[in-house]
């Protein structure tokens, strides 16, 4: 047992880019006794981390667990009591689908502190990245952020509600459920509605499809798209900006 207060931090790390995380994210990984690290993170961010800090990689690639939801729960609590300060390390922001809040809940339950450090969310950056404003006046006034496949691995119902409004709809984790997702713009008449996919959003990885909910699937499978990646629907999309590169813009020498 460490005679250290029992802490738990869930951190969210950002979409992606590396530099896309808060000083106060940075703070909470140097001062970790463990980290628990999920498969979307960028890896360099452990480089943060103590050489004495314990790394536990406990994230899931398409649909294989390093570590069930429950096992991760009790880590958090064994690793808390036996170390110190365990910093669990999330994709995006942790309150955006991340279960941080249920992890959070678990852990007060056997008196460990709980903190959290918010983190950019993808489903805003990465369209932002690609030059895809979520809103703009005349073009939407509003955004609805979904998950694409529900804890019963269908397709959440909010999609069908999301269809039938003006706003823009960014799904996440919805690219298994993409012909369910044309098919239910097709049924409200939207064929020619604006659609783009990003796959591995901010990262020199990026991959991006543009076209209409008519056309995206063949799209996809000419660009090879698959998961993990965004799908941003709705007039915005044809009111992409042009960037530069940030990564040659922002390159430290």
């Amino acid at each position: 047992m460490s005679n250290k207060t029992p802490k738990l931090t869930v951190v969210g790390a950002g979409p992606g880019d590396v530099d896309l995380i808060t000083l106060k994210a940075i703070k909470a990984i140097k001062s970790a006794d463990v980290v628990l690290y999920d498969a979307l993170i960028n890896k360099e961010l452990l480089e943060y981390a103590s050489t004495k800090a314990e790394l536990i990689f406990v994230g899931k690639r398409k649909g294989c667990y390093a570590y069930q939801q429950d096992q991760i729960n009790e880590l958090i609590v064994s690793r808390a009591k036996s170390h110190g300060h365990v910093v669990r390390l999330k994709g995006g922001d942790p309150f955006i689908f991340g279960r941080g809040a249920e992890e959070i809940d678990y852990a007060r339950q056997f008196g460990i502190e709980t903190y959290v450090v918010p983190g950019i969310t993808s489903a805003i950056a990465v369209p932002a990245y690609q030059g895809i404003p979520l809103t703009k006046r005349g073009a939407s006034e509003s955004f609805w952020v979904i998950t694409g496949t529900t804890k019963a691995h269908k397709l959440s119902n909010d999609v069908v509600l999301a269809a039938k409004s003006t706003a823009t709809i960014v799904i996440l984790m919805g690219m298994s459920k993409l012909n369910e997702i044309v098919k239910v713009f097709s049924a409200e008449k939207k064929e020619d509605t604006a659609i783009a996919i990003i796959q591995n959003g901010t990262t020199e990885n990026e991959k991006f499809g543009v076209g209409t909910i008519s056309n995206i699937e063949k799209i996809v499978a000419k660009k090879q798209l698959s998961s993990p990646a965004i799908i941003v629907i709705g007039d915005v999309v044809k009111e992409r900006v042009v960037l530069n590169s940030i990564y040659k813009d922002f390159a430290i020498a």
